[in-house]
């Protein structure tokens, strides 16, 4: 698919050309198939974009990280109309996203072996002086999202948001992940963030001079947990992710909301 992007700076036009968006008709569709219910559920009357044109305006945002004015300059539309389709369709979009107890049913019905659980910073836009939101493992501020895969690196399941300096381990328990995971009777592959979370979390053995046997066990538990991990990469191809400039508390829903598209270019 591919759109025009129309930039302007200072009140000045500056550029027009088409620009492709790695994704599939079958989002398009789906995202388009959402806002058209949604809208006659609501009663809306005429808008400046039809429900595709509001759909690919939303794509474009969330998949290239296009600031609200370059892609409200493309579809003809304000900054402020393009933030409300935008915040409209990402609500649509996170209240379809699976919950924890959906995600582990699925992974207990499919017969994984393992889940994995891992946390991620998502960048933002913040001073020095926001002392909650940054990380100091990450060195930079954010926000901690927890994420649930399966061991092919598939996404099951994403938390919400917490500030950065909170805790992996913290953030999974005020999740509640830690009970519902040993409720659920899954074994569960993690880094050392998590250690201390129950004999369902496996962890690599911490400390130097390790002997063999618990050498070789890291090196194990490191190749069946990396594919996992990259459910995290496959959330942060969405570039929107890569540094947030809104609320930092819509991280989560964001997040969400991006997970619903993944697992729908992943069919």
């Amino acid at each position: 698919m591919s759109t025009k992007i129309n930039l302007y700076t200072r009140g000045f036009k500056l550029l027009l050309y088409r620009a492709a968006l790695p994704l599939s008709h079958q989002t398009l569709s789906y995202l388009s198939g959402l806002i058209r219910r949604h809208r006659k559920t609501i009663g809306s009357t005429w808008r400046r974009l039809n429900p595709g044109r509001q759909a690919l305006l939303v794509l474009v945002h969330l998949r290239k990280g296009e600031t609200l004015s370059e892609a409200a300059a493309g579809f003809g539309v304000g900054t402020a109309t393009a933030w409300r389709y935008i915040h409209e369709a990402v609500t649509l979009l996170a209240r379809r996203a699976p919950s924890l107890d959906q995600a582990l049913r699925t992974a207990r019905r499919a017969g994984y072996a393992f889940v994995v659980l891992d946390g991620t910073l998502i960048p933002i836009d913040r001073v020095a002086a926001d002392r909650p939101y940054y990380s100091g493992k990450n060195r930079m501020h954010g926000m901690n999202i927890q994420v649930i895969s399966a061991p092919d690196g598939t996404p099951l399941w994403t938390s919400g948001s917490l500030p950065g300096s909170v805790h992996d381990l913290t953030a999974a328990r005020i999740w509640g992940i830690i009970r519902r995971l040993q409720a659920a009777g899954l074994i569960t592959l993690a880094d050392k963030a998590y250690v201390g979370a129950g004999q369902r979390v496996l962890v690599p053995y911490k400390g130097r001079g390790k002997p063999a046997s618990q050498k070789n066990a890291n090196s194990a538990h490191a190749k069946l947990r990396g594919p996992g991990e990259r459910a995290n990469a496959q959330v942060k191809s969405w570039r929107i992710l890569r540094k947030l400039r809104c609320c930092p508390l819509r991280a989560g829903q964001l997040v969400k909301a991006i997970l619903v598209l993944q697992l729908r270019e992943a069919g």
